[in-house]
């Protein structure tokens, strides 16, 4: 198999899971995506918060970590036991803190961060949708890196594919794939930052309370859904309808919730602006 550009397909590269080891203690590359993601998007938030008029206090994005953290792993796992395997997890119940396993839902993941940021602001007293708008933009960067993971571990690969570029997955079978972790990562991660930050600045979204976090879920759910079209859908799942995956399905709910918390974001807003 040749690797030059576009002469494939290519073949999956054997890499080890297992980043470095620490005695008894093994540390995986996914385990590294996360922690650089939680720290990169704690970064950036940092940063992004010098965009306002009016910046948060820099301390409150330290504080906010632990909530942020904790609500993206719980929320991650009991999204994929709730989205896509509810019957075996009321089987064998002990298997939901099996996170070693794997299983995390992105939705899930978002859902328990907007959660962990609400219980925060609500302790703290600071404008919710004003926060959570600085957050959201920093969260595409947690994305690339974890999508970059999911293709280190050779999982959540593509459909069968003849373009030039596909990979074989030989863990899987011998078929050439598309490397649907890639495709994600470039529009989920570089895309849609690039989409919410020039988007903020140029129309100075942080104005709007609650304008970037319905943009940041209305486009990461149109990318999520137009990928989802080249990713292989859950065997246990299946497709419904034989058109659309369980994670189109989620990604459907997020655009319009994403849609509308944005039309009513602006709304309000400009109404307070003229009052």
């Amino acid at each position: 198999m040749s690797f030059f550009p576009f002469s494939g397909p290519y073949m999956f590269p054997n890499i080890d899971p297992i980043a470095f080891s620490l005695g008894p203690v093994t540390i995986r590359w996914y385990a590294l995506a996360y922690v650089s993601g939680f720290v990169s998007t704690l970064l950036l938030a940092c940063w992004f918060n010098g965009w306002r008029e009016k910046p948060f206090k820099r301390e409150y994005f330290f504080e906010v970590f632990s909530w942020g953290v904790w609500g993206v792993l719980l929320g991650g796992r009991l999204g994929y036991v709730v989205f896509y395997k509810p019957l075996y997890f009321i089987e064998n119940p002990l298997e939901i803190i099996a996170l070693w396993k794997g299983g995390m839902s992105f939705h899930g993941g978002a859902i328990g961060l907007f959660l962990g940021v609400w219980m925060f602001c609500r302790r703290r007293g600071i404008k919710v949708w004003c926060f959570a708008d600085v957050i959201c933009l920093a969260v595409p960067c947690a994305l690339f890196l974890g999508r970059l993971a999911n293709f280190a571990n050779g999982e959540l690969w593509g459909r069968p594919t003849s373009v030039s570029w596909a990979v074989i997955f030989p863990h899987v079978d011998a078929l050439p794939r598309h490397p649907s972790q890639l495709y994600e990562a470039l529009l989920e991660g570089i895309v849609l930052f690039l989409l919410l930050t020039a988007a903020t600045r140029v129309f100075s979204l942080l104005r709007f309370a609650g304008c970037v976090t319905g943009l940041c879920m209305a486009g990461y759910a149109s990318m999520r859904f137009t990928i989802e079209f080249f990713r292989e859908p859950d065997a246990h799942l299946g497709l419904l309808f034989g058109i659309l995956s369980q994670g189109q399905i989620l990604s459907l709910v997020f655009f319009l919730g994403g849609v509308l918390l944005f039309a009513y974001a602006m709304r309000t807003s400009l109404q307070g602006l003229r009052s």
